[in-house]
């Protein structure tokens, strides 16, 4: 990683990227975006990596995207950028992540934060989507998942007018998992990943993808996938190693086979 994306492993089973451009409120640009999608490509695949977290810092998780890259760009050059596909490579992780959001997250930071699957705000966390007062609208996502969290009514309020929400209309909306103070929001990050991590891998990993398959999908179908998934998952060894461990009264170790 470059000094603009970090990334460390705080504990067993679980990475951390952090996204450093202060001096930009972690605006998104291009290096970040693309080193966003090669390190969540590469730890998708990192056999003991099972909890992502996602921050920035305390002032901003994401601002936005860099309005340096964009203001005087065509549509035929942002086209053939292919941002769509940096965004897709985080889409894509079939590992959880926890998004620990302090500061702002607006525009590409909200869509940034809403592909994670847990988002942990601080209470002075700011949520919104106001690429409309710059002539523009939403690109990465941001129309789309923001309805799906929140609902038509309040999605079209913050898409058409660009205003912000505190992390505490954020938690009410559905937008968000919890609220914590400003302070904790990395170290409860942290230990949800921490929890997860000891959780059996395999069934992790197939709730995420029915979870995120099933949300678009017919609830028939939805349910034939879950249906598909719980029956597979008592081929792997970690579920006789749960079960058995439920009859042992001991804590399982769990290996991801």
């Amino acid at each position: 990683m470059s000094e603009q994306l970090l990334l460390d492993y705080p504990e067993d089973g679980v990475a951390r990227l952090r996204i450093n451009r202060p001096e930009a409120r972690n605006a998104l640009n291009m290096a970040v975006r693309q080193q966003l999608a090669a390190a969540l490509t590469h730890l998708a695949d990192h056999p003991d990596v099972r909890a992502i977290v996602l921050t920035g810092d305390d002032k901003a998780f994401a601002a936005g995207a860099d309005l340096k890259e964009l203001a005087d760009i065509g549509s035929i050059e942002l086209m053939q950028r292919k941002v769509h596909r940096l965004w897709q490579a985080v889409a894509d992780c079939p590992k959880p992540i926890i998004a620990a959001v302090s500061g702002y997250a607006l525009g590409g930071g909200c869509e940034l934060a809403m592909h994670a699957d847990i988002i942990v705000a601080g209470v002075s966390a700011r949520f919104g989507q106001p690429e409309i007062k710059v002539g523009i609208m939403p690109g990465a996502g941001g129309t789309q998942r923001l309805l799906r969290a929140v609902g038509k009514a309040r999605a079209m309020k913050l898409l058409l007018t660009g205003d912000m929400i505190r992390a505490d209309e954020a938690l009410s909306m559905g937008l968000v998992s919890e609220v914590v103070a400003d302070e904790a929001v990395e170290a409860r990050a942290l230990e949800l990943a921490r929890t997860i991590a000891a959780m059996p891998p395999i069934a992790v990993q197939q709730i995420k993808e029915v979870v995120l398959a099933g949300a678009d999908a017919p609830l028939s179908t939805a349910l034939m996938l879950e249906r598909k998934a719980y029956q597979m998952l008592f081929a792997s060894e970690d579920q006789k190693e749960g079960m058995q461990a439920f009859f042992d009264k001991r804590p399982a170790r769990y290996r991801g086979r």
